[in-house]
Formats: C-alpha cells, structure tokens, sequence
C-alpha cells in the first residue's frame, strides 16, 4: 500500500489473513506512523489502525508486514521500539560499483545504446541512487531523440544529462533523486 491504499489499511488487512500466508507492503510508513509529537491529532488515525492490525494478528496468523522508509528517525516509537511489531531492520545502502553497472544495465534495456566510456559514468555516479541513474538514463535518452531516428544513447547524451541533474538542477534535484555527494564536478572530463 502506498498514497490514497494507505487508507485501506483495515480491508488490506483482512484480504491478506484470508489469503495467509500472505504479505502486507506499506511504503513509506512515516508517512503515517511519525512520532506523535511531529504530528497533528488528525494524522494518527491510521497509525492507530496499522498498529491494531499488527497486534490484530493470531499466533498462528501466517501474515508479513513489510514496511519501508527513508525516514526511520522520526518513526512512532509505539512502532519502532516495541518488541513484537518490528522484529528485523534492513538498512538498503547506496549502490556500490558493482550495482551502478547493474542499473545502467537494467534502465538502458529497450534502448539502443552505445557508450564508450561505461567505467567513467559508473564512477561519476558514486553515491547516487537507483532513482538518480534511472532519471539519469531517462534524460539522456531525451537528450539523444533529436539527433535521429533509431535514438541511440551515446557518451555525450549522458554527459548532457549528467550536466543537467548535478549542475542546473541543483541541491533540490540532487535531494529528491536520492544521492550524496556523487563523483561529478564541472571541471570533470570523462574521456
């Protein structure tokens, strides 16, 4: 559940025990479990529900809340710290060398693409997210359309997409594509 489900919690909740084993996924929970002093009255409400339907459960209830955040710092502690509602915490780091590869790999299928220079983008993208190398590829696609049809992907067209995420797009584009300080500099030559 995520968005307008997240007020589905009840319903979501009785469909999966009917299905059991089942699973329950609710993305970015601190959307409605942060701590009660960060929140007004009004926003509680569906924490309130998510934590009766956690304790709801049977013992023999055969039911995995799976619950995601970018934000576990402000998580309700009702929620966080509590024995028995949150029994592991997996933190997902950043993608390493290894994985960046993986991604141009995976966002570049369907395209037509022709790097030179695949080491150099994987380098420069250093502490960036998958979202970052998603949009990355995304725009470079955009950026290579006008220069003929079948669009082919080439070195500059990520440079120029690189350029406008990092530079033009600044802290906020930065911030919301989910990436530190990545390996990219305006004095950077990737040839």
């Amino acid at each position: 559940m995520t968005g307008n489900g997240l007020g589905l919690i009840e319903s979501s909740c009785n469909l999966a025990r009917w299905l059991q084993p089942s699973m329950v996924i609710i993305e970015d929970v601190d959307l409605i479990a942060e701590e009660r002093t960060h929140t007004t009255s009004g926003g509680h409400a569906l924490m309130f529900e998510l934590l009766n339907q956690m304790d709801g459960l049977n013992d023999d209830a055969d039911v995995l809340f799976l619950l995601t955040t970018n934000r576990p710092e402000v998580l309700e502690p009702a929620l966080a710290s509590r024995p028995g509602r949150i029994d592991q915490a997996y933190e997902v780091p950043l993608p390493d060398a290894e994985c960046r590869k993986r991604l141009f790999d995976l966002y570049a299928d369907g395209m037509s693409v022709e790097l030179e220079h695949l080491d150099t983008y994987i380098r420069r993208t250093a502490g960036a997210s998958g979202a970052f190398i998603s949009e990355l590829m995304r725009k470079a696609a955009l950026f290579a359309a006008p220069d003929g049809d079948p669009i082919v992907v080439k070195d500059q067209h990520l440079d120029e997409a690189m350029h406008e995420l990092v530079i033009v797009g600044g802290t906020l584009t930065k911030s919301l594509l989910g990436f530190k300080e990545i390996g990219f500099s305006l004095g950077d030559n990737p040839h």
